[in-house]
């Protein structure tokens, strides 16, 4: 090979530290900024000739705003902290490695190899802040299903799942939480493989569910597959919620804890984040995952990669919500008189959401069903008043009590127990 060509790609060498692993080839390159920005990031499109459409019709088109999303700092570092969790993970399991396959299989070797270290991170914030969007959107980043033609030590071809998101079921058991990890996984596999889709269909089907073997089956599978991360979300049902008077209880004893529903669940989660060479991604409310980073060697482990607390807008002049989420939001006005932007209009809007992202996207939403009914072609500061008291009532006291930040308040919501926050001190931005 000529000099320059050589130089060229040793150059090419030192800017992939996982050259030549077959299992991070087809991942993409490694994020830049822009890249960051560009996945994160979806502003859905609003038709042009508002004039010439009827109301009705109008508030449809307006639906699309559900899915509008705007990252913040902390989201761009969720998508690299994901992406180096995923290419380290592959790291320990290069396919051209005798370690990975006896990692894989279980069989011991003529040397004894460290075991990887683990790869887990946590991410954190009150419902509605939109943590399972982010987290979905990072994981869109790559392709869920890689499939390879040849592959080392297999016959045919092989299937690799890069990543798999599962909520933590609401019983808090572990035949619930395996059988939901088995669903994901033919789901998976179902539209480019229909052949390997009914995997688990067994143990699905089975009179009787043994969570411990079941939970065993997925997790051979999926070592065997190279599953990159797999993500676990609504930490917080792995515990039992205390009662409203407990919690009031323990906002002026500071000793409340949550319960733990099954131990072997959560023992079956730890046991893997200590011995997989998977990543591990967790995500839930403070009160659910302060709950399961109670003992500082869990913590470490839970937080390894990193921790990520996704906020809500903490008040009118938060530069985020101000100068980023509002501007952006108000292109979405479906009438022809338009708001401009303003200090009582940003006031107002924290006032009626408590600055929680899902509820500003209802109150917007409801304000237009508001304005449309009054027969004019414009929006009105009143229009959101009217839609906070009627659409969105339910949840009045919640957001009074967010905008009081009072524990006794707070207390009353079961996913918003006033819990101190020890990851955030040690991942702190000032460290």
């Amino acid at each position: 090979m000529h000099k320059i060509e050589r130089m060229a790609q040793m150059k090419i060498n030192d800017q992939n530290p996982y050259q030549g692993n077959l299992l991070v080839e087809h991942l993409g390159p490694i994020p830049s900024p822009s890249t960051c920005a560009k996945v994160l990031t979806h502003l859905p499109e609003m038709p042009k000739n508002i004039a010439d459409i009827p109301y009705e019709a109008r508030l449809h088109w307006l639906l699309k705003i559900k899915d509008f999303h705007l990252p913040t700092s902390e989201e761009f570092k969720l998508l690299d902290t994901i992406d180096m969790m995923i290419r380290k993970s592959y790291s320990y399991r290069a396919p051209s490695e005798p370690k990975t396959w006896s990692l894989i299989t279980g069989t011991a070797t003529s040397f004894q190899e460290p075991r990887p270290p683990t790869i887990a991170a946590a991410v954190v914030g009150h419902s509605g802040v939109g943590k399972t969007q982010a987290i979905q959107r990072a994981l869109s980043y790559y392709p869920q299903l890689v499939i390879h033609p040849k592959f080392p030590r297999i016959i045919g071809h092989h299937h690799q799942v890069v990543w798999l998101s599962v909520n933590v079921p609401a019983s808090g058991k572990l035949e619930h939480l395996a059988a939901n990890l088995m669903t994901a996984w033919d789901e998976a596999v179902k539209n480019a493989m229909p052949e390997h889709s009914d995997r688990f269909t067994e143990s699905l089907l089975a009179s009787k569910l043994d969570g411990m073997r079941m939970f065993d089956e997925w997790r051979k599978v999926a070592l065997s597959h190279s599953l990159g991360i797999i993500h676990f979300d609504e930490v917080q049902n792995f515990f039992h919620i205390p009662t409203l008077e407990k919690r009031r209880q323990k906002n002026k004893s500071h000793t409340l804890e949550l319960s733990i529903l099954e131990d072997k669940c959560l023992k079956a989660i730890l046991t893997m984040t200590n011995t997989c060479p998977m990543a591990i991604l967790f995500s839930g409310t403070p009160d659910g995952i302060n709950a399961l980073t109670k003992r500082f060697s869990t913590m470490q482990r839970m937080s390894s990669f990193g921790y990520h607390h996704l906020r809500r807008f903490q008040n009118a002049k938060d530069t985020a919500f101000r100068d980023v989420f509002l501007p952006q939001l108000l292109r979405y006005q479906l009438v022809q008189k338009k708001l401009s932007q303003s200090d009582e209009l940003a006031e107002l809007l924290i006032e009626l959401s408590g600055g929680i992202k899902r509820l500003l996207i209802a109150l917007w939403v409801a304000a237009h069903r508001v304005a449309f009914a009054r027969g004019r072609d414009d929006l009105a500061l009143v229009d959101f008043r009217v839609a906070a008291q009627t659409y969105l009532s339910p949840i009045a006291g919640a957001v009074n009590a967010i905008n009081s930040g009072r524990p006794e308040q707070l207390a009353k919501f079961e996913d918003m127990m006033n819990t101190h926050d020890y990851l955030d001190s040690i991942w702190s931005p000032h460290l």
